[in-house]
């Protein structure tokens, strides 16, 4: 008996093929981003940096040093 026509021309895909491991520096430098934007954040609640008082503009930097340091996770392989 011959096959049937569908399942003759059934196209199966080729495999995908994996992603490059990531630079040696991605985690560096997302280490290094988290980490400086924490002590940043910590060092401005303790009062250690120049200004009178807390400051909005050191909890911005560390903020934006953070946020840089998830973005860079989302490219590491």
């Amino acid at each position: 008996m011959p096959e049937s026509k569908s399942k003759r021309s059934r196209y199966t895909p080729p495999p995908q093929k994996k992603a490059p491991p990531s630079k040696l520096w991605v985690p560096v430098g997302l280490t290094t981003l988290l980490a400086v934007g924490l002590a940043v954040v910590v060092t401005n609640y303790l009062n250690l940096l120049p200004g009178a008082d807390t400051e909005n503009r050191y909890l911005l930097l560390g903020i934006a040093l953070i946020s840089g340091g998830f973005l860079m996770a989302t490219n590491y392989r």
